[in-house]
């Protein structure tokens, strides 16, 4: 029987609002996107986790460059840690790709799916950037339609939030 994973979590503050970090000895499991209320983004952090503890300094150089993007800097998440557990082998490859598209940069989910070696599964690619559990570390807002158009983003704010995090990074200082 495998262990239990032990997990941790942070919720802090940046410009566009609250933001949350999940993960475990593995690297990151979940990210919440900034939103207005504390509470929303702990209790979207914690669902269906069980005994995860405040961490007391573990995030906070992540935390750091999370503000730092915020704030219009370019920041490099590629090598941040994360655990794909609970993935699919395909998900997991889709995200793992997905992270090597660059700050300031956009690819087309056709593209992506191309990437992949899945060249019919754009409507794929789609369904695994809805169910992305850290978007930002894994930059689902830099997929966008074959015609430039934003497509869609579950995340809060929709196309509105994905739309204003790609008019940062070609801002960046």
């Amino acid at each position: 029987m495998e262990p239990q994973k032990q997990y941790q979590y942070s919720v802090f503050k940046t410009q566009w609002g609250w933001f949350g970090l999940l993960g475990c000895e593995n690297g990151l499991v979940r990210t919440c996107l900034p939103v207005a209320f504390q509470e929303a983004v702990q209790q979207r952090l914690l669902s269906g986790i069980e005994g995860a503890v405040p961490a007391k300094k573990a995030y906070r150089p992540i935390e750091k460059d999370i503000t730092a993007y915020y704030k219009g800097r370019y920041v490099d998440f590629g090598t941040v840690p994360v655990c794909l557990d609970g993935l699919t082998e395909f998900q997991r490859n889709i995200l793992t790709i997905l992270r090597i598209v660059t700050y300031g940069k956009t690819i087309g989910y056709g593209d992506l799916a191309q990437q992949s070696n899945c060249p019919r599964g754009a409507r794929a690619i789609g369904t695994v950037m809805a169910i992305n559990p850290l978007p930002l570390i894994i930059p689902c807002h830099r997929v966008i339609k074959q015609d430039g158009s934003l497509g869609y983003f579950s995340a809060a704010g929709g196309v509105d939030t994905k739309q204003r995090m790609l008019d940062l990074e070609k801002q960046a200082k």
